[in-house]
């Protein structure tokens, strides 16, 4: 059979009615585009004490109706957003301490049977270069990712083709949790793989959840219905709104109870796609017990060669709508996790640092760009132009110098502490207690294995002061057992033990 007959055999194999209809109600599916509207038209011109009402519901780790997050997005007094802002930061902090966790994508192939307006991976752009990783291809990604930079936590990236299907999804997996390599105190492993892939079946999920699947990454790209249709062309696999919208609902079916939407900015009014992320968490909320999102993404849309389409759109995002953009998810959907990637300039990164809690470094995404390239880049082989290039060592260092401790923990996962466990923690701010433990204790592993004098000095000068703040709130938030705990594997750490946790 020739490619294209089996690219075409695979594609009509992909999408399972029965898995979308059961959730459906009356036929449709939970975005209401018209009510949407509605919400935002009518909810104009608040009061200053209603929102500050809705304020303290967001500090009570609520989440926030459609229609109050509607009224924060009409806020039009620049003197309230920067109240709204200082609030959105106290929820940060309440939920997950001071704490930043670092990730870097690792993409694995670019081949795509899709066809999106918006995206350099897109079938028809002819100046991409065309590439998908060997399994010694990846390990070695990995080996450069956890041995030299130090990274411990990786989303791998894939384009929606037979050639990176979920059987090659899980191979790849396996083969990043294999490479383990020596490095000045230890050893460099990664310990947590996410995946941004395209909507599986309900058996392909079960599967890489076996394997051991981290949090599973899905972006509806627009909820709008008719731009959906619009930018992706019929007869594509993602062309199907609902295959890809009932995706997380599938991983929750399947087990897989850590999951994270996100919506691309600038395909679409930012406003409307505000709102339909939240729906979407009250969706899931909803369908399985009180399960939200873990994390949320708000990519914006950047150039990408062999896609016009990212400078002709009318949606663009200006700056000073992403930060309210991002202040009003943050208040909404208060538990979930906010990713801010490198997409973003450094200054834009800097400022909404204090509402969010995972950013990447020493980013490349080309295919085997971490093996092989400089930090040039190549367009001809990345989906989108990057807006920080910086590396891990610059970014861990100048989050100190703001107060921000780097985290490379994993652990939450590996003790079970997600799906509905990881909610009621987060919902009572427990959650933040282990975010800062461990924080501590993977910050010192890195600074030990990989930083630079420089950053290390101040490192320190950060560990001690979080140290001294868990010794004040002992034995309030702290009891005496888990202090002298922490002592006792910090000095272990230091002494070239690794991968211990709370």
């Amino acid at each position: 059979m020739r490619a294209l007959e089996k690219e075409i055999t695979w594609t009509e194999s992909v999408i399972k009615e029965d898995q979308i209809s059961k959730f459906m109600k009356s036929g449709r599916d939970f975005i209401n585009d018209e009510e949407i509207w509605q919400k935002i038209r009518t909810n104009t011109s608040p009061e200053k004490q209603e929102i500050r009402e809705i304020l303290q519901k967001s500090l009570s780790i609520e989440t926030l109706t459609p229609d109050e997050a509607a009224k924060l997005l009409n806020v039009k007094d620049e003197e309230l957003w920067k109240e709204i802002f200082e609030v959105a930061a106290q929820v940060k902090t309440k939920v997950y301490d001071n704490r930043i966790v670092t990730f870097a994508p690792l993409y694995c192939s670019n081949y795509c049977v899709n066809n999106c307006l918006y995206c350099g991976f897109r079938r028809d752009n002819t100046l991409e270069k065309r590439r998908r990783l060997s399994l010694e291809e990846v390990k070695n990604e990995a080996r450069v990712l956890a041995g030299e930079i130090g990274h411990k936590r990786l989303i791998a990236v894939y384009g929606e083709h037979p050639l990176s299907d979920a059987r090659y999804i899980a191979d790849t997996i396996e083969a990043i949790y294999s490479v383990k390599v020596p490095t000045r105190g230890g050893v460099g492993q990664i310990r947590r793989v996410n995946i941004n892939a395209a909507p599986m079946s309900v058996e392909d999920l079960e599967m890489l959840r076996e394997i051991g699947i981290g949090t599973y990454q899905v972006f509806q790209e627009t909820y709008h219905h008719e731009t959906y249709a619009r930018i992706h062309p019929p007869g594509t696999l993602k062309s199907h709104y609902q295959w890809r919208l009932y995706s997380m609902h599938r991983a929750l079916e399947a087990g897989v109870d850590d999951v994270a939407i996100g919506a691309l900015f600038g395909l679409y009014d930012w406003r409307f796609e505000v709102l339909a992320l939240l729906y979407h968490a009250i969706e899931l909320e909803s369908m399985f017990d009180g399960v939200g999102p873990h994390t949320i993404s708000f990519p914006r849309l950047q150039p990408a060669l062999g896609a016009p389409y990212t400078q002709e759109t009318k949606y663009l995002v200006s700056d000073e709508d992403f930060k309210k953009l991002v202040t009003v998810l943050r208040l909404a959907i208060p538990y979930s996790g906010m990713i801010i990637t490198a997409r973003e300039r450094a200054e834009i990164r800097r400022e909404l640092m204090p509402i969010c809690t995972q950013t990447d470094a020493s980013t490349r995404i080309g295919i085997g760009a971490y093996r092989e390239s400089t930090n040039r880049q190549e367009s001809e082989r990345q989906q989108f132009l990057l807006g920080d290039t910086r590396s891990l060592d610059e970014v861990i260092r100048e989050l100190a110098e703001m107060g921000y401790i780097t985290s490379f923990c994993t652990a939450g996962y590996r003790c079970g502490r997600t799906g509905d466990r990881i909610m009621k923690l987060l919902r009572t701010g427990r959650e933040g207690k282990f975010c800062k433990l461990n924080a501590i204790l993977t910050f010192r592993e890195w600074l030990d294995d990989f930083a630079s004098e420089e950053t290390k000095k101040i490192g320190e000068e950060l560990i001690q002061r979080e140290m001294n703040e868990i010794k004040e709130k002992t034995p309030v938030d702290f009891s005496e057992r888990v202090y002298q705990e922490l002592q006792v594997y910090y000095k272990r750490i230091q002494n070239g033990e690794r991968d211990l946790y709370f």
